[in-house]
């Protein structure tokens, strides 16, 4: 039995490398994602979420693809808040399970002169400082080893920028206020009647939201944290670039993360994975997703301000359907980034080359290639036979939404969802909402399973059960193909945390 582990072992982690035939069944990304890659050491193995503390053998069974198992937490462990969890992998488009996830409670301190110039540092067992705690799910493309990355590092990247403005947090109300010079560095300040201040005539001078400077700009501390964040996710970027030089990272990822920090919820998205609150039985939506529809005037005109990147192969003009040469000289319908709707326009010569933006629906790709448009990693994708990179038309930026929980009182059955595609593309936000309610209000209140249970419940009722013809919903429809990774966050664990 240990041998067939061992084997079993060796086989996930060589597996970690994407293999040519699993990029065109996934519908995020095409092919060419890992040139240079072979023979470096992966920068983390092959696993899944350290919370669910899985044994060899059940790392080995949930990759099984045949029989899908639902893996969630085990009796008796606790994530914070009491929040539940349950996975899937998907049904073959890729040999393992490219979904990741992760699940801290940090704190944030003011860097120590120690690790001032080292960054990621490891404070478990340190329970100083201001409490932070990071929900995220990382859905990977054409491999996991980005998604992996971001799992283990993007909350401390998160903490540790939240460091450098810890003195702003700690003393939030303080007076005289504190702000930041033009360089960065902070200084104190006498407010003047008026808003204006005595040393700080600087319009490029960042303050708290009780200060005002001659040109109006009023920054706040929420505003400061959005920032934080959004700038971690493309350090988490910059380190996968960099660090794809000595280990193997493959693909890429979207990255969708819930930070909870003094009273307020930063539901930051980057990709298609989404976020919803449900209170009252009302939805909340939290997350956009950003696809090449939602995005395709963004993408447009980068094409039309760099037509270099386009590689003489691709138009930045959208058509209805492809152009065929017989029809140069022809009147057909186009719109460009300038326009939501459609106008007539005559067809020339650049007009046949392949548009930036094909396709519709889940089916729409960027460069006929990937299919989301924001996201960590892709450094190395190119188009297919090409080497054209695609990465220039990804954003790592994430879109950050704020969500305050002292303004609302919370029930044990308000939650917020957060998880993967392969949840959403089968399941309406009214269904999970229905479905989750539904269960919570038959789960005894006192079970501390409740949360896992439902985020259960949930995933069987995306992933469907397996028939002749495939996965299957209850009605018959197709059940969700793809991996799927779901947190379920009571939005009333805080109050239970010490």
């Amino acid at each position: 039995m240990i041998s067939k582990v061992k084997n079993a072992m060796s086989n996930l982690v060589g597996g970690m490398m994407p293999h040519g035939h699993h990029h065109h069944h996934n519908h995020h990304s095409g092919g060419g994602q890992n040139s240079g890659q072979e023979g470096l050491p992966h920068r983390f193995p092959y696993g899944r979420p350290d919370f669910l503390d899985l044994t060899p053998e059940l790392l080995q069974y949930s990759t099984e693809h045949a029989s899908r198992p639902v893996v969630t937490l085990k009796r008796g462990t606790r994530l914070p808040w009491g929040a539940g969890y349950a996975e899937a992998i998907n049904a073959g488009k890729s040999m393992l399970n490219e979904d990741q996830a992760s699940c801290e409670k940090l704190f944030v301190r003011k860097p120590s002169s120690k690790h001032r110039n080292s960054t990621l540092v490891d404070d478990s067992g340190d329970n100083t400082g201001i409490p932070l705690h990071f929900w995220g799910v990382f859905d990977g493309h054409a491999g996991s080893g980005a998604a992996i990355m971001a799992s283990k590092l993007l909350h401390r990247i998160i903490r540790d920028g939240l460091g450098e403005i810890c003195h702003l947090l700690e003393n939030p109300n303080s007076a005289p206020p504190i702000c930041l010079a033009k360089n960065g560095s902070p200084f104190q300040t006498e407010a003047k009647k008026g808003g204006t201040q005595d040393s700080a005539e600087d319009a490029d001078a960042v303050c708290d939201a009780s200060v005002r400077f001659h040109m109006e700009k009023v920054v706040s501390l929420e505003s400061l944290v959005m920032g934080v964040i959004e700038t971690a996710f493309k350090q988490m970027d910059d380190l996968i670039e960099k660090e794809k030089t000595t280990y193997a990272i493959s693909g890429g990822c979207c990255a969708l993360a819930v930070v909870y920090l003094m009273g307020k919820l930063y539901v930051a998205n980057a990709g298609d994975s989404r976020a919803i609150i449900i209170r009252n039985n009302e939805v909340i939506p939290m997350t956009n997703e950003f696809t090449p529809e939602s995005e395709r005037q963004r993408l447009q005109y980068l094409g039309f301000l760099r037509p270099e990147l386009l590689g003489n192969e691709f138009t930045h003009i959208e058509f209805p359907r492809r152009i065929q040469h017989s029809e140069l000289g022809k009147k057909m319908l186009y719109r460009d980034h300038t326009m939501t709707g459609w106008a007539y326009k005559t067809i020339v010569e650049d007009d046949l080359k392949f548009p930036l933006i094909y396709g519709e629906g889940k089916k729409a790709r960027v460069m006929a290639t990937i299919g989301v448009t924001r996201g960590l990693g892709d450094h190395d994708l190119k188009v297919y036979n090409s080497n054209i990179y695609i990465k220039p038309f990804l954003s790592c930026v994430p879109e950050v939404k704020v969500y305050n929980l002292d303004e609302n009182k919370h029930g044990p059955d308000d939650i917020l969802v957060m998880g993967t595609d392969g949840l959403w593309d089968v399941t309406t936000d009214k269904e999970v909402a229905e479905a989750v309610s539904t269960y919570l209000s038959r789960c005894d209140p006192s079970d501390p399973m409740r949360y896992t249970l439902a985020a259960q419940e949930l995933l069987m009722r995306s992933r469907g059960v397996l028939k002749e013809r495939g996965w299957r919903l209850p009605n018959e429809k197709l059940g969700s193909g793809d991996d799927i990774t779901v947190f379920i966050i009571p939005l009333a664990g805080h109050e239970s945390e010490t």
